[in-house]
């Protein structure tokens, strides 16, 4: 028999290991899908096979009015537009060096509540047009939407690094220029103490932006502020870890630890389920024990979850200084 590569193969697995078709097992299809999802569920909470490590992009984005009339570039940039109907207003900005295009205008410092069919008219140009459609950008709802997968987040790259050295006027630029030219003559120790000083400094005075990550909301809050330390049209870069699909990763379904803790499930709710029958005598005097299997199924679920946190589970990360 080939090894599961698919949910129903997993099923298929679980189900023959308890003795189908030899035995029937009294479990509704329903309940076996409700036990599948309950293991992968602990299995991706737990076992570090069951998610990667991964840098995700995503590009700040303004907010964007969409217009019924290509008007967008008689807009000037700086002024404000107000909703005839709501009151609100909005400042007309720019976005990789265009402030508006078609039937689009791009806003920031949005004040109040756009409808999406009124008429907005700019202080300075005194041009109106009607709204189709409102757009809320990154920099105005504060957060970062992260893939339903993503189950942590570990860090946002810092957007002020510049090890890179392409800052002329960088001081570590300056010491690569005028210390770094032969790797023979320079002491290697000097450079990286200054290096580590400088990044001191850095932190010190900077800071690194602190997160927060929602899962359940699959939200990312930066603590900093989004007018002025972001432009639209710059990139944020996480660090996360995301679960594996087992629909694009077949293996999954074949994880050695899945498989048993699936059929350890589906065991407890088949002797779940015949607890209900306990003591009835069936024909030919069997007489069900559906005790004996919950039992069994109780203990196989408990060694395998000490077994998950002993042997499968990282080590906590502790905070050191």
């Amino acid at each position: 028999m080939a090894s599961p590569a698919s949910r129903q193969g997993l099923i298929d697995y679980c189900l023959r290991k308890l003795g189908h078709p030899v035995v029937e097992i009294n479990v509704d299809d329903d309940q076996v899908n409700d036990r599948i999802d309950d293991a992968f569920q602990y299995y991706q909470d737990y076992h570090y096979d069951a998610i990667e490590r991964v840098f995700l992009k995503q590009q700040v984005t303004a907010s964007r009015l969409t217009l019924a009339t290509p008007v967008g570039h008689t807009f000037s940039k700086g002024e404000f537009v107000i909703g005839q109907q709501s009151g609100a207003q909005a400042t007309v900005t720019v976005e990789g060096g265009t402030t508006s295009y078609g039937t689009t205008l791009i806003i920031q410092d949005i004040i109040g509540t756009f409808n999406s069919s009124e008429v907005i008219i700019g202080n300075a140009s005194n041009v109106s047009a009607t709204l189709t459609a409102v757009t809320i950008g990154t920099v105005e709802q504060k957060y970062l939407e992260r893939p339903e997968a993503v189950c942590g987040v570990i860090r946002v790259l810092p957007f002020t690094d510049q090890n890179s050295g392409l800052n002329m006027f960088d001081v570590r630029y300056q010491l690569r220029l005028n210390d770094m030219f032969d790797l023979l003559s320079t002491s290697i120790i000097y450079y990286e103490q200054v290096k580590q000083h400088l990044s001191l400094i850095e932190m010190l005075l900077v800071g690194n932006k602190s997160i927060e990550f929602k899962r359940h909301t699959n939200r990312l809050y930066i603590n900093m502020n989004w007018g002025i330390d972001v432009k639209p049209g710059e990139f944020f870069v996480v660090e996360c870890y995301r679960i594996l699909d087992p629909n694009t990763y077949n293996d999954v379904y074949n994880d050695r630890f899945l498989k048993r803790y699936a059929t350890s499930l589906i065991k407890r709710q088949w002797g779940e389920n015949l607890k209900k029958f306990e003591g009835i005598q069936m024909p030919g005097g069997v007489t069900l024990n559906g005790q004996k299997i919950f039992d069994e199924a109780i203990t196989e679920i408990e060694n395998l979850e000490v077994e998950m946190r002993d042997t499968y589970t990282e080590p906590p990360n502790f905070m050191v200084g």
